[in-house]
């Protein structure tokens, strides 16, 4: 039997990530492997921990109202991985 935990990774890394490249070797994979890796630490909700990143970001102090002009759009592998943030003030 395999572990589980391990599966699970396995299928989100292929369905979130990889299906949607043609890798085209080791190096590349490797690239996009990590910075998938990245964004699943530092920038994913994770609904276990509340909808919050297993790493990095912290929950906001106030939720008031946040318009659209306050966000920032961080992209990765070409778009693929969006997270927002609000603009520093």
């Amino acid at each position: 039997n395999m572990n589980a935990y391990a599966e699970r990774w396995v299928q989100t890394i292929k369905t979130e990530c990889l299906d949607h490249f043609v890798v085209l070797g080791e190096a590349h994979l490797r690239h996009i492997v990590s910075e998938f890796v990245t964004y699943y630490h530092e920038h994913r909700p994770h609904q276990a921990k509340g909808n919050l990143p297993l790493m990095g970001e912290s929950p906001p102090a106030t939720a008031g109202v946040v318009r659209s002009d306050d966000l920032v759009c961080e992209k990765r592998l070409g778009g693929l991985l969006k997270s927002y943030s609000r603009r520093a003030a």
